[in-house]
Order: C-alpha cells, then structure tokens, then sequence
C-alpha cells in the first residue's frame, strides 16, 4: 500500500472513530512519523466542535517533516501535543476530552490538548481563524 493511500485509510478511520467515540475496537497505529503526524491531525479534525488546529501564538506547533509541517500536532517521544480552534458553543472540556480518547491510541503517550481560540458565529467577527500565528 502506498503512503497515500494509507493515509487515507487512517484518516477514515479516525473520523469512524471520533464520530462513535468507541475506545474498543482496534484502529491502525501508523509508525512512520510523517504518518502519525498526519493520522493525530486527522483524528482531531474529526471530532465535533474542532475547526481547525492552531500553529500557537509564533507558530511553533508543528511536527516538522521534510520539505513540510503539520501545524498544531507535537509529537515527542514521550508525550503529545495537540493545539485546537474550537467552534463557538462547543463544549471545552469534552471536546478536548474526545480528542484526547481518538489521538490517544494512535500515539499510545499521553496527549496535552490546548485550546488556542474559539471561532465565533458566522458574521459575529470574533475569534480568529487558525494558523494565524497569533495574528488577527
């Protein structure tokens, strides 16, 4: 299987899985860095109420892979880091709590899930748009 289409796989897989939140059923975990990377950005996309993933305020969080990055995913050797926009009205805690339940099993260290911003409603003109990097 080529890189592609096993990225595909596992995102696929994830969205199955953020969207039913069920911990028991077996899910790939990729070992290729550039994999991983893609599959924890993927898996924390897919749950309700994240918008987007968020670079930090100097766009520091990233995985960085050659020629590219996946912003607002860390992976280090013992822990992970995931930074989010949040839609308006999502609820905080239990949306960083299902993220943490989707990217837990794909990285198997423990997940740090911060929350960067809030988009607000449509035409409300708050909250800014991620990757940003700190800027309105």
């Amino acid at each position: 299987m080529n890189p592609r289409d096993e990225v595909a796989e596992l995102r696929a897989v994830a969205k199955v899985r953020a969207a039913s939140f069920d911990l028991v059923a077996e899910q790939p975990v990729p070992t290729d860095r550039i994999l991983l990377a893609d599959a924890v950005a993927a898996a924390a996309l897919a749950v309700p109420g994240v918008v987007a993933l968020h670079t930090g305020t100097f766009g520091e969080v990233a995985t960085y892979l050659a020629g590219r990055r996946v912003d607002g995913v860390q992976l280090r050797a013992d822990s992970c880091s995931v930074h989010l926009v949040l839609a308006w009205g999502a609820p905080v805690l239990a949306t960083a709590d299902r993220v943490r339940a989707v990217v837990g099993p794909l990285v198997g260290t423990p997940v740090d899930v911060s929350v960067e911003d809030v988009v607000g409603p449509v035409g409300s003109g708050t909250g800014h748009h991620a990757g940003t990097r700190g800027t309105p």
